[in-house]
């Protein structure tokens, strides 16, 4: 299995007392260098070049990220979206990462990769970096995967937040399938059921104070079957993890296993259908020990498909 990260994404730094900070990368990278995942194969990420973001984002968009670093200090893209000297390489580390992932599947060099990288990518849209994101990096190493010549394409979303800029990209691109589980109303205020697109989005919102039953009933009966219908050759996860139950921003209530076997049960669809190829990559989640055990679970489950020993 490999695992693609890179120093750069810890010196993002949206500034003191931002959920977003480098400590959740740490958390994450603590736990699977461990001795549980010591078989893992650990790869820098490379940067995205401004070709490959282009596949998703406006060039105003790059160009908009690209100008907006600052020398020092910070600077705001938005409300939430705070931009330091490290953030640029970050976020083009990030995407490169899922590409690099991509690629490395594709070519047959293994059949798993997750990618511990920050800032999360799944709220920035096709022209607008927002919600802490500066680039769509799980929606760059989608389109990549279609240049690479996969067919189709399914990302799995269950970030607490709906990915509103994921949807917003692939809204029209009947090759690729988004779907999401989410609590709503939260923020972004998207992903209502009736948002289909070409029929390749699948919105499953879930009422706050969910816990596991709605969340894995969510999966066995909406999402799931429209995957198998849909038979993705190859399979990505926006992998984040603030649907836990001690996630501060939200409120469901999911845990460790939860995750598991959701992830357990997306191997199995890859093996029907996309030769076991699933690529993830890090999204949300900001309690720390939330993103440990979320992480090993999740990570456990996509190495082999078995449950937490």
């Amino acid at each position: 299995m490999l695992i693609y990260t890179h120093e750069s994404c810890l010196r993002h730094d949206p500034g003191p007392g931002h959920p977003e900070s480098a400590s959740r990368l740490q958390a994450v990278l603590e736990t699977l260098r461990g001795d549980r995942f010591g078989d893992a194969q650990f790869r820098q990420a490379p940067q995205a070049t401004r070709e490959q973001l282009a596949r998703v984002h406006d060039t105003a968009l790059i160009d908009q990220v690209f100008a907006a670093v600052p020398g020092d200090g910070y600077r705001r893209l938005d409300a939430d979206t705070v931009m330091s000297p490290d953030s640029l390489q970050a976020g083009l580390r990030a995407a490169g990462a899922v590409i690099a992932a991509v690629d490395a599947l594709v070519d047959g060099e293994s059949n798993r990769a997750f990618c511990a990288v920050r800032p999360p990518g799944h709220h920035a849209t096709r022209r607008t970096a927002m919600g802490f994101c500066l680039f769509n990096s799980v929606a760059a190493g989608a389109a990549h995967a279609l240049a690479r010549g996969i067919e189709r394409v399914a990302i799995v979303d269950f970030d607490v937040h709906h990915g509103n800029g994921t949807q917003d990209i692939f809204y029209d691109e009947a090759r690729v399938m988004y779907a999401s589980t989410h609590q709503s109303p939260l923020y972004p205020g998207t992903g209502r059921r009736e948002e289909t697109g070409r029929g390749n989005i699948v919105n499953a919102p879930l009422p706050p104070g969910s816990g596991s039953a709605p969340f894995r009933q969510a999966l066995e009966n909406i999402v799931l079957p429209a995957l198998r219908e849909f038979r993705p050759g190859l399979v990505m996860i926006s992998a984040g993890f603030d649907a836990h139950s001690l996630d501060p921003l939200a409120d469901l209530h999911l845990n460790a296993e939860d995750y598991a076997w959701a992830t357990r049960e997306l191997v199995r669809l890859a093996g029907e259908f996309a030769d076991g190829r699933i690529v993830s990559s890090l999204e949300g989640g900001y309690s720390l020990n939330a993103l440990r055990e979320a992480t090993a679970a999740h990570v456990a489950a996509l190495r082999d498909g078995q449950p937490l020993a």
